[in-house]
Parts: structure tokens; C-alpha cells; sequence
């Protein structure tokens, strides 16, 4: 089948884009929302500027639209930006989240195309294990739970990562992939990529018991 990615440049988005292409499924377009608060329930908000370099290094057609990320609303924006579409489904990267997923299928039901989420109730763990073992370069772009310092931000997702993680799921009851808001990431390589999303220049932002990677710029090599 023909399929619309839905995918924001984070780990599970990306991921699920991969597994579908995995399938036998062709990704003919990679849909991107753009919310304008940084609460949106539906979309990620961090570094969704460097999307038009994630479709140019995975050599598939970006289709962005914006939205003001308001509850419900965005999902009309959402259904808006598909309606014109000419695929037969659409891919997205919900893992345990049944808000997205039940509007997600929502928005496909009404539209008469199939909604697909291959890492849907995925044991967390086991996909993180899976992201590193198919060689995903993933960095932690924004933390926001306690156990988490400034050191994590920028940090690769790799084994020893994953070790860290778990210890912290232990300690303060932490979501593994950050499903609670706990983590942000961003997909610098992947299998379908052709070319490498490089941050060029970085700064640590840290605010109390929180913060964010700054990337005041990237590079495709």
C-alpha cells in the first residue's frame, strides 16, 4: 500500500515509518504538523524545523502544515492536511497513547484510509533495543522529569543509555521512551536515510529541573 507517514523527526514516529517500509508498504509522503504551543496533545513541538532536512535525507516528499496545537481543534487540522492526499493509509508512531491512537484511526476511518501503528503497546524496552540494534542515531533534544540534568541533554540513545534509563524507571518511575513527556528525541540517521542530519551548533538550555538542546543550525552529510 501507498502510505502517509505521520512524523514529527522523533524516535517512535520514525521508527514506525521504518517498520511499515519494513512491510512491504511504499512511504510516498512524510506528514509533519507544526503546533504553535509547546502543550499541543497531539504533536511535538521540538526542533520541527529540521523536518525539511529529514524528508530531503530519507528522499521522501514532506507535506507540513501548521496548527495552534488547541485540544481537538489540531485534529481538524490534521484531517485538513490528509484530506488531499492520494495514499491508502496512514503510518503513525503511537505507542501507548489512546488519545492519539483512537483519533488518529478517527481521522482515518472519516477519510476511508487505513490507519496503521506498528509499535502500538510494543514492550518499551525491547523497541528502544530494537531502534539501537537497527543503527538509529538518536539524541535526547529536551528532558523534563526528575532524575534527568543538564548532562542528558544531546545524549545518544545507545546500550548504555537504555541502562541508564531503566535505572531511572526503577528510581523515580519513569516511562522508559519518555511516553510521559518525560524526554524529547531526534532522529539524526536511520536505515532509509541517505544522507546524515549533523547539528553544527548546540547550546544546553537548562531552566530549574528542565531543559532543552538548543540547534541553532544543521547540516545534512
Amino acid at each position: 500500500m501507498e502510505l502517509a507517514a505521520l512524523c514529527s523527526g522523533g524516535k517512535d514516529s520514525s521508527y514506525a515509518l521504518w517498520l511499515a517500509s519494513k512491510e512491504g508498504h511504499e512511504i510516498t509522503k512524510i506528514v509533519s504538523m507544526i503546533p504553535q504551543r509547546a502543550d499541543s496533545w497531539m504533536f511535538h513541538q521540538p526542533h520541527s524545523e529540521v523536518m525539511e532536512l529529514f524528508a530531503e535525507a530519507s528522499n521522501i516528499p514532506l507535506l507540513k502544515g501548521e496548527t495552534l496545537g488547541i485540544k481537538e481543534k489540531e485534529l481538524e487540522d490534521l484531517k485538513n492536511l490528509l484530506e488531499g492526499l492520494s495514499v491508502d493509509g496512514v503510518v503513525s508512531g503511537a505507542l501507548a497513547s489512546n488519545y492519539q491512537k483512537t483519533r488518529i484511526d478517527k481521522i482515518c476511518e472519516e477519510l476511508d484510509l487505513i490507519s496503521i501503528n506498528p509499535i502500538w503497546q510494543k514492550n518499551p524496552s525491547k523497541l528502544l533495543a530494537d531502534m539501537i540494534k537497527e543503527e538509529f542515531e538518536i539524541i535526547i533534544t529536551s528532558v523534563s522529569a526528575e532524575g534527568f540534568e543538564k548532562e542528558w541533554l544531546g545524549r545518544k540513545i545507545d546500550r548504555e543509555c537504555l541502562e541508564d534509563l531503566k535505572s531511572l524507571k526503577e528510581k523515580f518511575g519513569i516511562h522508559i521512551t519518555g511516553e510521559g513527556g518525560e524526554y524529547e528525541t531526534l532522529v539524526l540517521d536511520a536505515p532509509y536515510f541517505e544522507k546524515r542530519i549533523v547539528p553544527v551548533e548546540t547550546d544546553r538550555v537548562w531552566k530549574g529541573d528542565r531543559g532543552y538542546l538548543k540547534i541553532k543550525e544543521f547540516e545534512l552529510e
